[in-house]
């Protein structure tokens, strides 16, 4: 398989925000193995709600590609398989007093990830001039960034 070199911000860009889509897709299907593995109602709810907005924040880069007249299609995010693997790996291995814990570290390395991934997407958008993308990015962001504070802060309480 042929791949294609990149030689603008633009090629890049569409890439990145492919990837970000496959991100957000295999994100979805971790979250509900994660809300399946944990074993307390209220964290299971935790998982499905987050379910629902990374449901919102897939529509937003939907958007995004429409608004940039970029076909719509994925791109390889290894990273968020690897965090997948890792987390299935350890519920595996983890005695069940112990799942909520690893589900919640687990969701909360790849809200890291996907922290970061976004962060590398609104650079180069707001230097592209791309206003309105860049909104819906950030939002994508801001719920990231608010759903890593609420698993910290829920991973805190189970571990104090």
């Amino acid at each position: 398989m042929v791949q294609q070199t990149l030689t603008t911000a633009e090629e890049l860009l569409h890439y990145q925000l492919r990837s970000a889509l496959t991100m957000e897709n295999d994100s979805l299907a971790a979250l509900g193995e994660l809300a399946s593995a944990a074993k307390s109602p209220e964290i299971k709810q935790l998982f499905r709600h987050h379910a629902d907005e990374t449901k919102e924040q897939i529509a937003n880069l939907q958007q995004v590609f429409k608004l940039l007249d970029y076909k719509e299609t994925t791109a390889p995010s290894p990273s968020t398989k690897g965090i997948s693997k890792q987390a299935a790996s350890l519920l595996e291995r983890s005695a069940p007093k112990l799942r909520d814990q690893v589900a919640l570290a687990s969701a909360l390395g790849n809200e890291h990830y996907e922290i970061s991934a976004y962060e590398g997407l609104i650079l180069p958008a707001t230097a592209l001039g791309l206003v309105d993308a860049v909104s819906l990015l950030q939002a994508n962001l801001d719920q990231e960034v608010h759903t890593s504070e609420e698993l910290k802060t829920t991973l805190q309480s189970l571990v104090a």
